[in-house]
């Protein structure tokens, strides 16, 4: 089951973001900012357990983020990501966005459910605040991709 969170799931992303952040497989995010973007998530459950989440973040115009997509180990592979992913692209074609955009150490993930790598460069400048933090920042591996909304 995928729904919109809430306060009571923000110290479970922050979890399971932070294991993931350990592996290099994404940013971590403090548990202020995760309280503060709780509107912008998504979570999946089985069984009444949390097992995942993904966010989506409105960024300029017509342009939105998927950020934060992560799902509990044993349960990859099921297709929880895909509709995570899926719930906030509709999220996004809702509120009128045409494209979507994510950056990523999972690029394989996201060309099967129609993204698209891009040049970090085609994005606009407001993306970057992230970036700036980023222990990583310049030498990031992250691929950007982008998804055309219908």
């Amino acid at each position: 089951m995928i729904r919109k969170a809430r306060m009571a799931d923000a110290k479970k992303i922050k979890g399971l973001l932070s294991s993931n952040a350990k592996k290099g497989l994404l940013l971590d995010k403090s548990l202020f900012a995760i309280f503060e973007s709780i509107r912008d998530f998504f979570v999946a459950e089985q069984d009444g357990k949390f097992v995942g989440c993904c966010a989506l973040r409105f960024c300029w115009n017509d342009l939105t983020e998927i950020r934060s997509l992560a799902v509990k180990e044993k349960f990859q592979r099921n297709g929880i990501g895909r509709e995570l992913v899926s719930a906030c692209l509709e999220e996004a074609k809702f509120f009128g966005a045409k494209k979507a955009f994510t950056l990523t150490f999972a690029p394989e993930f996201f060309k099967k459910i129609g993204f698209a790598e891009i040049k970090k460069e085609k994005l606009p400048h407001k993306i970057w605040s992230d970036c700036l933090n980023c222990p990583n920042f310049p030498n990031c591996k992250e691929k950007a991709m982008e998804i055309r909304l219908k």
